[in-house]
């Protein structure tokens, strides 16, 4: 294993936690919980914070909740701790409007998804991001490319364009693939910090040159992931990948169904009341629920 990513910066640290949004039994936000969960996050070993995100169920939360939430966290984990937003949208103009919004409200870094629905060409992916970066220039931008979710793909060489905007410092790789971050480190250099947007091939990527994870499965294994990537640039690969190993059945559960509603039930079993989704999600079923709290007392025996 190669440990050239060292070679690239860490803008937000190595692991940080896409985190949930805690509903009340109303269905409310429930910032108190959202809080003292993104305070717990970082005792486990998260360095960054993604607030309303896809995990975050952001298409369900108004515009209102995403600054509160924002707010929230901010005041709860302090200064030492970075905080990103997600702000992207499929209207360049909310995009805009809502990274603005991020940068004023306290926030570390934004997170923009690639235009979901409307699939615009490379021309216009391109265009969409430098609106963004040009909006607040002094915010770090993290773009995100995830085609099974926004039917459309950020290529690696729309990403190389968009590093003459100063703020475009990290791109989420979440296409399923190794591939697209040795792709992106042959168009953009060391200078793009690439982070694994898939748990389970956090590890891969860190081998070609990923920089960390933004993860889902620190909110109960967080411990575990520092575990692992410290490992991992220690030169210590064989714990790196025994680690490895003892984390992925619990990644695959999940991931059993739609993100966020097997880690709302995880973070449930771990005694975190984080409640529903909200619809057009729902909890998970009981046979799932059976196989994750099976993956997450078998890691916790290893």
């Amino acid at each position: 294993m190669s440990t050239a990513a060292q070679l690239s910066p860490t803008p937000f640290g190595r692991l940080l936690t896409a985190m949930v949004t805690p509903f009340d039994a109303e269905g409310k936000v429930d910032l108190a919980l959202a809080g003292r969960l993104a305070s717990h996050l970082v005792e486990e070993g998260s360095e960054g914070i993604l607030v309303c995100g896809t995990t975050g169920e952001s298409p369900t939360l108004s515009w209102e909740e995403q600054v509160q939430m924002l707010a929230a966290v901010r005041e709860a984990v302090g200064p030492g701790v970075k905080v990103l937003a997600g702000t992207g949208s499929n209207s360049t103009a909310e995009a805009v409007e809502a990274t603005r919004e991020a940068a004023a409200a306290g926030a570390d870094g934004a997170l923009v998804v690639v235009p979901y629905y409307n699939k615009p060409p490379q021309e216009g992916l391109e265009a969409h991001f430098r609106a963004v970066a040009q909006a607040a220039p002094e915010l770090p931008l993290m773009l995100y490319n995830i085609p099974g979710r926004t039917g459309c793909s950020l290529a690696p060489a729309t990403v190389a364009r968009l590093m003459d905007c100063p703020n475009v410092v990290s791109i989420k790789a979440a296409s399923g693939t190794t591939e697209e971050v040795s792709q992106l480190r042959l168009t953009c250099g060391p200078k793009l910090a690439i982070y694994s947007g898939d748990d389970a091939l956090t590890l891969p990527m860190l081998s070609v040159g990923a920089v960390g994870v933004v993860s889902v499965a620190s909110h109960v294994a967080g411990r575990r992931l520092c575990s692992m990537i410290e490992a991992f640039f220690a030169g210590r690969h064989a714990e790196a990948l025994a680690q490895h190993d003892q984390l992925l059945p619990l990644c695959k559960a999940l991931f059993a169904t739609t993100n966020p509603i097997p880690v709302k039930a995880a973070l449930e079993l771990s005694g975190w009341p984080v409640g529903a989704p909200r619809l057009p999600l729902l909890p998970l079923d009981s046979s799932m629920r059976d196989t994750l709290s099976q993956a997450l007392a078998a890691l916790r025996q290893t």
